[in-house]
């Protein structure tokens, strides 16, 4: 019996009508959904008119469910996996069984679909050409580690956060990458409420101190502006001579 496929399935992040028509069919024609929580997928689901059989798929039952879904793929069953909103395995179930399906020679296919993170960047108005993704910061230990590496990365960095903690989160921000540093706080991305609030983070802690933020939250900043790459203006032959130069005086050590 040849094994089935996994599909990873992209969901919308806010509109419903967000979802590609090929993400529809996969979910209409695979034998089994696997959704972060099926009451909030039934409702993508109903709307469509899919009536796939759905189960739970979630980060308190991963590891205990990543092997029998291995299982049935390999008994030919092909399944899909979705989350609540998203590509799964950013910032969401999903790598766990990934790797898994690859390490048991199943294949695994994802579609290209909604991020949060993607239309944040391309909104905010700051250099999208290189950036780095750090998606939910640690909430306790480690977390100011990761905001001071955040104000010395030279590129753009991108951070999901919950409304309660924004504050606190910007203010770290500040304290460590300076008042004037831009950011562009984005939420409710695809929903009737969306909102790109962009500023200095001195303007932004003024301004959420001032509004209470709603909703899932995206934040974009701005990267050190001292930290650009040192040869980003050279061409290509001056690199090269520059670091031939570096190599010969690392070799006379």
């Amino acid at each position: 019996m040849d094994s089935g496929k996994l599909y990873l399935v992209p969901t919308p992040v806010g509109n419903l009508e967000d979802i590609t028509l090929r993400a529809l069919q996969v979910l209409k024609d695979v034998d089994v959904i696997y959704a972060e929580d099926t009451r909030t997928s039934s409702v993508l689901l109903k709307k469509y008119g899919i009536s796939t059989h759905m189960e739970s798929y979630h980060k308190f039952n991963e590891h205990k469910r990543t092997d029998s879904i291995c299982k049935k793929i390999l008994e030919g069953q092909n399944a899909a996996l979705i989350t609540d909103a998203g590509s799964p395995g950013i910032s969401d179930p999903g790598f766990l069984v990934t790797r898994a399906c690859i390490e048991n020679g199943i294949e695994v296919e994802a579609l290209p679909g909604a991020t949060a993170f993607v239309p944040a960047l391309t909104v905010s108005g700051l250099p999208s050409d290189r950036f780095l993704f750090e998606g939910f910061l640690p909430q306790k230990k480690g977390r100011q580690t990761r905001v001071r590496m955040i104000a010395e990365s030279p590129v753009t960095s991108i951070i999901y956060e919950s409304p309660y903690r924004l504050l606190k989160l910007l203010e770290s921000l500040k304290e460590f990458a300076g008042g004037q540093r831009k950011a562009a706080v984005c939420r409710e991305i695809s929903k009737v409420h969306n909102e790109c609030r962009r500023g200095t983070l001195d303007e932004l802690v003024l301004w959420f101190t001032e509004n209470e933020p709603k909703g899932e939250i995206v934040v974009i900043v701005e990267g050190k502006e001292n930290g650009k790459d040192e040869d980003e203006d050279l061409g290509r032959d001056e690199i090269l001579e520059k670091r031939d130069g570096k190599l010969r005086q690392k070799g006379k050590r």
